[in-house]
């Protein structure tokens, strides 16, 4: 009796792991069965990260034939998994440095740079720092400490507290070649050691509305109404402008630059039309609702 019974256990359970292992119906009576969706991981910038996810979000209900993935990390992150083919699609606030192609060229990959939106870097202060406006050449010499007193730039007599995103950071990188070196390609500035490296752009947005001596920078994209932004001024001279998608395109703000994602060679297939969709009117309407400038305006 009990080896009949074994042997029934065993019968059922054989037959549970064909059913198992055998093609179901979908609800219906279809057999057919969809195929594998495609994953793109998108990695960097995080500038970007949040109108990468916005994207994705958008994009993906729609699109069932992929799996979308986005992760931070910072632009030197991004190009990183690029080169060692860890992401379809890498996120820079920053162009890719030359170093960093032929890297990618020796490994086999030819990074190919695509534009997908306009950036203004906003300077940051505390609401209650009467500040309103500073000139490229003043805040270089914040930064480099060659200023240390809000007094010196029409302030109260205060210690300056500076602050930085990380030097992985793409944007930290712009502002060190545009702003604090004034675009100067020989220049050997460096940010004062007494800098304050923050790892990520709500940070920055957070220690400055908590700090009345605080400065920082930020993506126009996470600049948040507890902040106060000053105009800036490009030579101390010129009328001091606030950063905006109008000031952008119109050229008059000082410090604006391109976002851009990069891939292995000219996309192709399902990164192609998503990276098509990006620039599309729709994926455009996104990157405007998200603080940042579309492309063509």
């Amino acid at each position: 009796m009990m080896k009949k019974l074994g042997l029934l256990v065993m019968t059922l359970c054989l037959c549970a792991g064909l059913w198992a292992c055998a093609p179901h119906a979908a609800q219906g009576g279809s057999s057919t069965e969809s195929p594998a969706a495609v994953s793109i991981q998108s990695k960097g910038s995080d500038t970007i990260v949040n109108l990468a996810l916005a994207w994705a979000e958008a994009y993906q209900p729609n699109h069932p034939e992929v799996n979308l993935s986005v992760t931070g990390g910072g632009t030197g992150t991004g190009i990183t998994a690029l080169i060692s083919g860890t992401t379809d699609i890498a996120n820079a606030s920053r162009q890719i440095k030359a170093v960093e192609i032929e890297e990618g060229r020796a490994k086999g990959v030819d990074p190919t740079e695509t534009v997908i939106a306009l950036d203004a870097i906003a300077i940051i202060i505390n609401p209650n720092n009467p500040v309103t406006q500073l000139s490229l050449q003043q805040i270089s010499d914040i930064y480099a400490g060659k200023i240390d007193n809000w007094l010196d730039v029409g302030g109260e007599d205060r210690p300056i507290v500076r602050l930085s995103r990380e030097t992985n950071s793409g944007t930290h990188v712009y502002f060190l070649e545009k702003v604090l070196r004034l675009g100067d390609s020989k220049s050997t500035l460096l940010f004062d050691p007494r800098t304050l490296l923050l790892p990520s752009s709500e940070g920055i947005t957070t220690e400055v509305r908590d700090n009345p001596n605080a400065i920082g920078y930020d993506g126009l994209g996470y600049v948040t109404p507890d902040v106060k932004v000053v105009a800036v001024s490009a030579d101390g001279v010129s009328p001091a402008v606030f950063p905006s998608a109008d000031t952008v395109n119109a050229g008059t703000y000082p410090i604006s630059r391109e976002l851009y994602v990069y891939t292995n060679g000219a996309p192709q297939g399902e990164v192609k039309k998503y990276l098509d969709w990006m620039l599309s009117p729709e994926g455009q309407a996104i990157v405007l609702s998200m603080g940042f400038v579309p492309v063509g305006e």
